[in-house]
């Protein structure tokens, strides 16, 4: 079985290489193709991955993608179009405008998405024609376009992925006193968008019980996110994107204060790290690893408090790596999973149209992933995921039809972007920072 990693100078492509070299892993596939448009990236993390004890499959890589493609079995998609850089410019004109400046969420996932989905349904159309049986699993963001624009060439073989959800039924189980593996979640939303609202164990929901008791809530990352108050409001726990509406106002004053976003510290970080992991003959592995404990420290930092650090509890576990993993297993083995995947609608929630792509909990089996039919949003749910949806939409036709009309509906319908004249500001500060952009959005 061969494994294609589209992206495969990421930096968190060793995780998936260790994950593979895990004994419950051993045996799964027997080669891997990294590919990544970046030679330097690729020699980068071709040298972390050598290093990576265990056994396991071989690993090459090449910058051809029909290469990479061709034979595949299952393919990894995690691109970046327009890399760093790109973030940067994503976050920053957002904040001059003063509005989120965050990478997914927001007016920065807008023009992240409008870079990204024309790309995306490039390589899906390649994997239609180099190896159209193989499965799909997309880690690139913003998840749900991506995985619902790949999925319009690929149909039901392309299955979208976020750690987030099972993260945090994984910490709100333990929290509760529970087994994680014993747990049934009721979870839906998009893609960092949705809600844990109920946790189940046979006919008992333990999830009113943990809202109530403060030391528990405050035992773990979204307990302490949100606090008491707000998820008891809600009746259900957010998803920790959801800060992000829920807190707007701090959000955007913590980024505002920060001496740098998200992206440049990032951008800084990679731009020393990766040409050293690139020219090192050995200690790559303890290099990247020392980036990544800095890396998960920074994240989400506008959420916490002053020196407040990431409970190294809540990351254990296992992250995105996992899930990828846990759906690679089902798909080429038959035996099935349960997993919380962004996956095409169908019944699962009725309220939305079939061909949305949901975050759901879902069946994943020989046949590809199943969402589970689920109750009703409330009315703040509905309202809030109907309203992303109406971003999605005019997103994904701005994507396909080069419409500036459609992308500057996107901009001003979403709910973190406050005002029209707004809107079109932001338009024209992504039209200027990305070319790509303008080579897009051509037509009315």
């Amino acid at each position: 079985m061969r494994l294609t990693i589209l992206g495969g100078g990421g930096f968190r492509v060793p995780l998936v290489v260790r994950a593979l070299r895990a004994p419950s892993a051993v045996g799964l596939v027997d080669e891997v193709v990294l590919h990544d448009v970046d030679a330097e990236r690729l020699r980068a993390i071709s040298n972390v991955v050598r290093e990576i004890p265990g056994a396991g499959p071989r690993v090459g890589g090449t910058t051809s993608l029909d290469d990479a493609l061709r034979g595949a079995d299952v393919v990894f998609s995690a691109i970046r179009v327009g890399s760093a850089a790109g973030r940067v410019a994503d976050e920053q004109v957002a904040l001059d405008l003063g509005v989120l400046g965050q990478e997914t969420t927001g007016a920065g996932g807008v023009a992240y998405a409008l870079r990204t989905l024309p790309v995306a349904t490039d390589v899906a159309r390649r994997v239609a024609e180099l190896a159209p049986s193989a499965w799909v699993v997309n880690f690139t963001n913003p998840a749900g376009m991506v995985t619902r624009a790949m999925g319009e060439v690929l149909g039901e073989r392309v299955i979208g992925i976020c750690d987030s959800p099972s993260g945090l039924v994984r910490r709100a189980a333990l929290a509760a006193g529970l087994d994680p593996t014993a747990v049934r979640a009721d979870y839906a939303g998009l893609n960092h968008l949705g809600w844990l609202r109920a946790l189940w164990v046979g006919d008992a929901n333990h999830l009113p019980a943990l809202l109530a008791n403060d030391g528990r809530l405050a035992s773990f990352e979204e307990g302490r996110l949100f606090g008491p108050t707000l998820p008891r409001l809600l009746g259900a726990l957010p998803n920790e994107y959801l800060f992000y509406y829920y807190c707007t106002r701090e959000a955007v004053a913590a980024m505002r204060a920060a001496p740098a976003t998200r992206g440049m510290t990032l951008a800084a970080a990679q731009a020393e790290l990766y040409p050293a992991l690139a020219g090192s003959s050995s200690g790559a592995l303890e290099l990247w690893e020392a980036a990544r404990r800095s890396r998960e420290e920074g994240y989400l930092a506008e959420a916490r408090g002053s020196g407040e650090q990431r409970d190294e509890a809540d990351l254990a576990g296992g992250g995105y790596e996992q899930v990828a993993l846990a759906v690679m297993r089902a798909v080429l083995t038959g035996a099935p999973a349960e997993l919380i995947l962004n996956v095409r609608n169908g019944s699962a929630l009725t309220q939305l149209p079939p061909d949305a792509v949901v975050e759901v909990p879902a069946r994943v089996d020989s046949g590809g992933a199943h969402p589970f039919t689920l109750g009703p949003f409330d009315a703040h749910q509905l309202g809030l995921v109907s309203s992303m949806r109406a971003v999605e939409d005019a997103t994904l036709l701005a994507a396909r039809t080069g419409s500036r009309s459609a992308a500057l509906q996107a901009l001003t319908v979403h709910p973190l972007v406050d005002s029209a004249r707004v809107a079109q500001a932001l338009l024209g500060g992504y039209l200027a920072a990305h070319p790509q952009l303008r080579a897009l959005l051509t037509k009315p």
